[in-house]
């Protein structure tokens, strides 16, 4: 079933601002935050699709790609609701939003909703940080072909994957984790100062856990008690039909692995079209360039040009002009929306003039030039140059 679109989940127009989005964000968040209803599976699903639209339309360039084709420019998982996203998630990712625990929503001072963003709620009123992995950015080279059918493709990438000393846990085989006793757990530290304008709090990510709320008693010796490590990933991506030069797909959690058992990051992927031998790319068409001999434009003739996917017959009228220009229609690469739309194939035929002859084929040729029907004679019908250039850059 096809996603609600995302400027209908917050209830903005295309053309809110930032402060708009961040606003409806808020509102959405803070009616069906999981605490204030508790079991309500509905109110859950709610607040994570509230979050996933938040998650793109607040990031440039997806909510560029997201405006230009939909969900299908975001990639096999779409935006931010890839599988295995869940509530604690959406905190890690969102908690600078709202302000760390214990301050609430404004306007709800004492209500707990735990940490957003960088900060993840365990649910029990901490408010502990999830590591995010960075996202990884590579270039992916595709023929024509295979923009014209769509393509999986397995690329093997350098990255930071999980350490496999520690399985991920950045701690030493047969230690563990304890209590950050600075943060006692919450992986904040809130300070009180007094001003003359009464006492103010102000909240800062404990130095000594980096916001996790616990520490490790003994680091692994392989990754230094980061959890994860230099390494290689072969990753499997699925490009769909359609997509252009320049185009950045992202896929989400196939990016660099985060420290200690993180959520990893996304994985970018900018296209590049290589250069076709035979055709030229003009949006969904695609171009081609043909010759026929002088006897097929005079008596006219059937001819067979390569496609992207086969090659097409199609008919040369007699008396056919040289440079004329032939539509073949759904020949040409799909859109990316929508792969029943497709382009067309332009198939230019120009007449073959030989650069050298012989003898006995000049002798012919000179005959013909005598024969009245091969004498200039234009009518109305035949388009000046002049007429052509203008339908060239009308």
């Amino acid at each position: 079933m096809a996603k609600r679109d995302y400027y209908e989940v917050l209830g903005v127009s295309k053309t809110a601002s930032e402060d708009e989005l961040k606003k409806a964000y808020r509102k959405l968040a803070l009616k069906y935050h999981p605490d204030r209803n508790p079991g309500d599976k509905e109110a859950e699903e709610k607040f994570k699709e509230a979050a996933e639209a938040y998650s793109v339309l607040s990031d440039k360039d997806k909510r560029a790609r997201y405006d230009q084709f939909g969900e299908a420019g975001l990639g096999d998982n779409g935006g931010f609701g890839g599988a295995g996203m869940n509530v604690d998630d959406i905190f890690s990712m969102f908690g600078d939003l709202f302000g760390g625990r214990g301050g609430g929503f404004s306007g709800f001072s004492g209500f707990d909703f735990g940490g957003f963003g960088s900060s993840r709620s365990s649910r029990g009123g901490s408010s502990r940080r999830v590591n995010r992995g960075s996202n990884l950015r590579i270039r992916l080279k595709l023929t024509l072909e295979d923009i014209e059918k769509g393509v999986e493709k397995k690329i093997k990438v350098s990255k930071y994957v999980p350490c496999k000393t520690c399985n991920g846990s950045g701690a030493k085989a047969g230690s563990s984790t304890e209590t950050c006793h600075q943060c006692g757990g919450s992986g904040v530290i809130i300070q009180t100062q007094r001003t003359i304008l009464g006492q103010m709090q102000t909240q800062s990510v404990c130095p000594t856990c980096g916001g996790e709320g616990k520490v490790i008693k003994e680091k692994c010796p392989e990754c230094h008690g980061d959890g994860i490590v230099k390494g290689e990933d072969v990753i499997t991506i699925n490009i769909p039909a359609g997509v252009q030069d320049g185009m950045q797909l992202s896929f989400q959690g196939k990016g660099n692995a985060g420290a200690r058992n993180g959520v990893a990051g996304d994985l970018i992927v900018s296209i590049e079209e290589v250069p076709h031998e035979q055709f030229e790319r003009n949006g969904n068409d695609i171009c081609l360039q043909t010759y026929i001999t002088f006897p097929e434009a005079v008596n006219g003739t059937t001819i067979e040009v390569p496609t992207l996917t086969g090659k097409v017959k199609f008919k040369i009228e007699q008396g056919m002009p040289s440079g004329k220009i032939y539509r073949l229609r759904g020949k040409g690469l799909p859109e990316f929306q929508n792969p029943y739309t497709r382009g067309d194939l332009l198939v230019r035929v120009d007449v073959w003039v030989p650069k050298s002859t012989t003898k006995q084929e000049r002798d012919v040729l000179e005959k013909l030039q005598n024969f009245e029907s091969f004498k200039p004679n234009p009518t109305k019908k035949d388009k000046s140059f002049f007429d052509k250039m203008k339908d060239m850059f009308s």
